[in-house]
């Protein structure tokens, strides 16, 4: 498996857990950049994944039902 295709199920694995992850934590968990997390999100949603973000200081991501 690629590192990449790894990240990716490691993102999601985080995201289906009850609650909303800012961006620096997820970045934190998975070693890489905040930039990295939000390209992986956008290639999450792209294969069709709802993911959900909220802006702001209490902002984050969140897998939501869908």
């Amino acid at each position: 498996m690629s590192e990449t295709s790894g990240r990716l199920l490691s993102l999601l694995s985080l995201l289906q857990t009850p609650r909303e992850w800012p961006g620096p934590e997820l970045a934190d968990r998975l070693h890489v950049t905040t930039r990295t997390v939000r390209n992986d999100v956008e290639r999450l949603r792209a294969l069709g994944y709802p993911v959900q973000a909220t802006r702001g200081p209490i902002g984050g991501y969140k897998l939501v039902a869908g």
